[in-house]
């Protein structure tokens, strides 16, 4: 990994969260290089200093530059954040990765299970690049990408399983307004990162109908509970879903106009279909995607997921959300410790 005064890194994504993240980057101290898909976009970034698409308002700082050249934003890069929609990571990946330095570290900022092979993210990367898990790291917490790039204070968890690269990484992100801590559970910060965006567009469903508080608290908190059952099922640490990449990141999305998955599911509890959301905006509600992966997965694991099941049932047209809420209520009574 190569150092010096302002060592560079890539963002692989001009979305929302992969500009903001750039900000942060940028206020740590490192040169970013932001590769966009669309070159039009690459080009208003470097001639405005905002991204009018995504972050309009938000001016850049002089060390973020974009490129639609993939080789040359990777070109001299030390780190490589993942900042695209999580179900087209391999694909992208793919024809990304021959061009990645070869000691680089990979950061996810994705937040989704891949349909059909259920991988996390970190899986994904590891099998399209051969990189080992001392490479790969996910960075997850309450991070609504509006705030972020206006510098709001703001806490986030940096995870990889080998702690000094953790740490190397918590330094580089490390700015006045951005808090990272670190830890080694890379499994229960993607998890949480993931399965937060499917209790969102059920709390956004909720919101929709007409309900208020105690409904949308019922439903974060016993979608923390059906978090915490799977992640623990597959290995993770119990704490990291009471922290900011679990609790954190669920009452965010949950509460937060600006989420998208909150505000896809709202417009779910009002009657609109998946189809018709999916054209009216040019912004990816993650949750939409992974709801029927994180069930999948759920059901292959053995556990008990009415929160993701119902919401894959909605988001398919097989449900809608009134009747996912019916559902809900008439599940049999049990130990709130089950």
């Amino acid at each position: 990994m190569s150092g010096g005064a302002n060592p560079k890194v890539a963002v692989l994504g001009a979305g929302s969260w992969g500009t903001a993240f750039s900000i942060v980057l940028a206020d740590g101290g490192n040169d970013v290089a932001i590769w966009a898909r669309r070159e039009e976009v690459a080009s208003t970034i470097n001639e405005q200093r905002e991204n009018t698409d995504y972050l309009p308002g938000i001016q850049l700082p002089p060390s973020v530059s974009a490129t639609h050249d993939v080789e040359r934003a990777l070109s001299g890069a030390d780190v490589v954040i993942l900042a695209t929609p999580s179900q087209t990571l391999r694909g992208n990946l793919t024809e990304w990765a021959p061009s990645i330095e070869q000691d680089a570290v990979l950061v996810s900022l994705m937040k989704g299970v891949e349909l059909g092979t259920l991988n996390r993210m970190s899986e994904v990367i590891h099998q399209v690049t051969g990189a080992g898990p001392e490479r790969i790291a996910v960075i997850s917490g309450p991070n609504l990408a509006k705030e972020i790039a206006r510098r709001e204070p703001a806490a986030s968890v940096v995870a990889c399983a080998d702690e000094s690269v953790a740490k190397m990484l918590q330094a580089r992100v490390h700015s006045p307004a951005f808090r990272p801590y670190s830890s080694d559970d890379v499994l229960g910060c993607e998890l949480g990162g993931a399965y937060k965006n499917v209790v969102g567009l059920a709390v956004g469903m909720a919101v929709g109908l007409g309900f208020g508080d105690n409904t949308t608290a019922s439903l974060i908190t016993r979608g923390l509970a059906e978090t915490a059952r799977l992640a623990m099922k597959l290995g993770a640490n119990p704490l990291t879903l009471m922290g900011l990449a679990g609790l954190g990141d669920l009452v965010a999305t949950c509460s937060s106009p600006l989420s998208r998955n909150r505000t896809f599911g709202e417009k779910l509890g009002q009657g609109m279909t998946s189809e018709e959301i999916y054209a009216s905006t040019r912004q990816v509600a993650e949750g939409a995607k992974s709801c029927a992966s994180l069930r999948a997965l759920a059901e292959r694991s053995d556990c008990d997921a009415p929160v993701a099941t119902y919401v894959d049932d909605v988001v398919a047209g097989r449900m809608t959300a009134p009747e996912m809420m019916d559902a809900i209520l008439a599940r049999g009574i049990k130990s709130e410790a089950g």
